[in-house]
């Protein structure tokens, strides 16, 4: 070793005894890193499993790394053993020890022979062409032994953080899917019958297939954190577990909605049948109202009313046949659509009435206010006024003769209010002969 001389200058006694002290610290920590690595569950779990796709290839450069790391490491305690058997000769260490310790600690003295295996599939440090042999100094070898813990500890713990994670959440899904399914069949809730029966089935192949994936290939399931260099920096990667977890969630309120329907279905029916009974019993109010309006309304023209519609009330037959046979997961969406069609036929058929008597309604309200005049007029003192009753009594005569002209009639009441008006805003003379403004009452 001492044939080409130390590296730099000759190391004293301190520096030697410094040196071999942190170099020591270094391999006690090494060694206790090494053994933790040996005994984690991660790597025990890879060096048992039947791997597939990128953890395949990252296992097997990490498993070569871990052997060359005990390479690395037998090398490194070779080397340190030696400098310490060197310094133990004597209390003081003579220049010829010096020399070869200074050879040993600084120099490239350690030489690791490691198997092809091993140098072939574990990555190289700065470009090294994976020798079978390679040379090097102790900082470099614990640089280097550093670095390949780094990568080895980082591959076994992303692979033992999603197996720890993903594959027992899987499970607890497949139980209550398997809750789920059990419960969908009490119902009738089955695939090619219903929707949510295809949807089982089909979270049950993805549950299958994803645990499969899990097992066999976690590092596919792993999302390293942003800027991270520690090993192990990230999480599982859920992203496809939370979409089947969702897709279950929506499943399990579908078949709460059936079993809603079970529950309360024949009130349902009860309510729907009223419903209905109440558009029909509108529309024929409607109809009757048709011709009360065609007989005392003139010049109008009222829209046609038009049957309840037959489909409604086949469409409730078929739900009533659908509870007598508990169908519930057919009755389900029917009710839901039959609720709506129903509320929606109420409701034409009251627009229906409402258009349809919309000119008696306009009559009466002309009859009001003829009858509102008069009741003025008359607590006025003007009710005997003769051009007064005449335009009362040719209002009156078209608003209570059949058939009406609404348009003429709503002339002659306006003729009325205007007469009336005129004469109740004229000035006249009191009892004692004087004028008197009778403006201040007309408002009144």
């Amino acid at each position: 070793m001492g044939v080409t001389g130390p590296p730099g200058p000759v190391m004293d006694r301190d520096e030697v005894d410094r040196a071999l002290a942190r170099l020591g610290a270094e391999h006690e920590a090494i060694e206790t890193s090494l053994l933790a690595l040996q005994d984690h569950a991660g790597r025990r779990l890879l060096e048992g499993a039947d791997l597939t796709g990128v953890t395949k290839e990252r296992w097997e450069s990490a498993d070569a790394s871990i052997t060359l790391l005990w390479a690395y490491f037998d090398a490194y305690s070779d080397a340190l053993r030696s400098a310490r058997e060197i310094r133990s000769r004597r209390r003081w260490s003579s220049r010829e020890d010096l020399v070869e310790l200074t050879e040993l600690l600084r120099g490239e003295s350690v030489t690791v022979a490691g198997s092809a295996t091993a140098t072939a599939n574990a990555p190289t440090l700065h470009g090294s062409s994976g020798k079978l042999s390679e040379r090097f100094s102790l900082v470099t070898l614990v640089e280097r032994m550093n670095e390949l813990y780094a990568t080895s500890l980082d591959m076994v713990v992303a692979a033992d953080a999603v197996w720890s994670a993903l594959p027992a959440r899987i499970d607890l899904l497949s139980a209550e899917l398997q809750r789920t399914r059990q419960l969908a069949h009490s119902v009738g809730v089955r695939p090619g019958e219903h929707p949510a029966g295809d949807d089982l089935e089909r979270i049950t192949r993805t549950l299958t297939s994803l645990r499969e994936q899990v097992i066999s290939d976690p590092l596919a399931f792993w999302q390293r954190a942003q800027g991270s260099s520690a090993p192990g920096g990230g999480k599982p990667d859920t992203t496809a577990y939370d979409r089947e977890a969702r897709a279950l969630e929506e499943v399990r309120r579908e078949i709460d909605a059936v079993l809603t329907v079970r529950q309360d279905a024949e009130a349902r029916l009860v309510r729907l049948r009223d419903v209905l009974s109440r558009a029909d019993r509108t529309l024929a109010e409607a109809r009757i109202a048709r011709v009360e309006v065609l007989a005392k309304i003139a010049a109008t023209e009222v829209p046609v009313v038009s049957g309840p519609p037959t489909v409604l009330q086949e469409q409730l037959a078929t739900a009533a046949e659908y509870r007598r046979h508990a169908q519930w997961n057919r009755l389900s969406p029917l009710l839901e659509s039959l609720e709506q069609k129903a509320e929606d036929e109420l409701l034409r058929a009251r627009e229906s009435l409402t258009a349809v008597t919309a000119p008696l309604a306009v009559r009466a309200e002309l009859r009001g206010r003829l009858d509102a005049y008069k009741a003025k007029v008359a607590r006025h003192g003007l009710a005997e006024d003769p051009f007064l009753i005449e335009r009362y009594d040719a209002a009156r005569r078209m608003l209570w003769s059949a058939p009406c002209d609404l348009r003429v009639a709503e002339q002659a009441v306006l003729r009325y209010q205007h007469a009336a008006a005129e004469l109740l805003s004229a000035p006249r003379v009191s009892q004692q002969g004087g004028p008197e403004d009778r403006r201040g009452e007309s408002s009144s």
